[in-house]
């Protein structure tokens, strides 16, 4: 067993054209290092900044743990806030990220190897 404290865990940048902004960081709390089946990070989300549309080749499972954000697919639109839970099945086109007003941060769980696919520019 190992326990994680979330705030000994150091928030990286992540830099990559599948957000629209930088304004994001992900703390990486259960790696590939440490479980043969998933990965938990809490990915933190500047005021206004999304991800794109994309999908996942796995099950993708986000816990809201501070802000309000939105979770988008092509059929509807949902806002979340804390303690919400969201699951986005594996293939399924969708973006999440902070409302205009807010900044937001979720817990991502998905499967050791899930390939994610970029949908838009």
């Amino acid at each position: 067993m190992k326990v994680v404290r979330i705030d000994d865990v150091a928030k990286e940048p992540i830099v990559s054209p599948l957000f629209t902004g930088r304004q994001v960081t992900r703390q990486a709390l259960v790696t590939e290092a440490m479980s043969k089946y998933f990965s938990l990070g809490v990915v933190s989300f500047g005021q206004g900044i999304r991800n794109k549309f994309h999908t996942h080749s796995s099950d993708q499972v986000l816990i809201v743990t501070a802000g309000r954000g939105i979770v988008a697919t092509e059929k509807e639109q949902r806002q979340v806030a804390l303690g919400d839970v969201i699951h986005i099945p594996a293939g399924e086109k969708h973006w999440h990220g902070a409302t205009g007003d807010a900044a937001f941060s979720h817990l991502a769980l998905t499967a050791v190897g899930s390939k994610t696919t970029q949908l838009e520019d």
